[in-house]
């Protein structure tokens, strides 16, 4: 299991725009399943809405991203790089998420050429899908 520290040491995301809160399981250039701990002292609720909490779909995403970032970071000759978005393909929006709820960020590396790939992206809340895209990324 990777906390903050071991993450930050990973991807160069810091608060508050670090939007894992572990990682649980990773096998290095392959997958990894991290989770985001839902609060409403997040920043972002205080506009998003402030009658009805909703975590906007874009920070998941990124939430997701991060998360696929920490596997491919992982591998050695990646170590000290960065992952940059290419593309978001294939995005659904299915449940919302709110404050309390516990976000299950998993992403897995569905192909690689260089410095680009893609990877298979899915959030959930209880088992339930939230999210789930398809996001290419450079290394860089």
């Amino acid at each position: 299991m990777l906390g903050i520290k071991e993450i930050q040491e990973i991807i160069p995301h810091r608060h508050p725009f670090l939007l894992i809160d572990c990682i649980e399981e990773m096998e290095p250039g392959v997958s990894a399943v991290g989770y985001k701990s839902v609060s409403y002292n997040e920043p972002f609720f205080a506009g998003h809405f402030p009658q009805e909490p909703v975590m906007p779909g874009v920070l998941i995403v990124e939430a997701l991203a991060q998360t696929g970032a920490v596997a491919i970071l992982s591998k050695e000759e990646n170590k000290g790089k960065v992952a940059y978005f290419g593309a978001i393909n294939n995005a659904k929006f299915k449940k919302k998420v709110i404050p309390g709820d516990k976000l299950r960020l998993e992403c897995k590396i569905i192909k690689q050429k260089g410095p680009v790939g893609v990877g298979q992206a899915t959030a959930t809340v209880d088992g339930k899908v939230a999210v789930s895209a398809e996001l290419t990324f450079m290394i860089g």
